[in-house]
């Protein structure tokens, strides 16, 4: 008989539970979010422009922080965005990025200051921005 099995060198590698990872990830990006908002503010004039992102869903607002109001709102919730949209989730975070730039207009504003929630500037988050721009608003 041999010596037992040694553990490989530094941290050895546990499985966590699927729920264990999740949460971990929730409050990383929390962690995230909360440290890009100390120095993200929103004004009347250059109002936030937050994004929150679900697994099936996408919203953005835009918000004024010295009041605490939101001035535009836009979500793939709504039936006129979820119905004139294409299939694919991306295509539909563009269309809201186009809503509400549209919205924005409306209410006369053009420039925003671009709050991604802490979420990676990286598909869903890029496609709405990319929609808000093509609908005329500046970041």
């Amino acid at each position: 008989m041999g010596a037992p099995a040694r553990p490989p060198a530094g941290r050895a590698q546990v499985k966590k539970p699927a729920a264990q990872v999740r949460l971990a990830s929730a409050v990383r990006r929390h962690r995230r979010h909360t440290h890009l908002r100390r120095s993200i503010r929103g004004t009347a004039e250059k109002p936030r422009l937050s994004v929150f992102r679900s697994s099936a869903h996408i919203y953005g607002q835009l918000i004024d922080d010295t009041t605490g109001r939101t001035l535009a709102a836009a979500s793939t919730v709504e039936k006129d965005i979820a119905k004139g949209a294409a299939k694919s989730k991306t295509d539909r975070a563009e269309a809201v990025g186009r809503a509400l730039g549209e919205r924005a207009r409306e209410a006369g504003i053009t420039r925003v200051v671009f709050d991604r929630g802490g979420y990676l500037y990286h598909g869903r988050v890029t496609a709405l921005a990319r929609g808000a721009r093509a609908a005329g608003l500046e970041f």
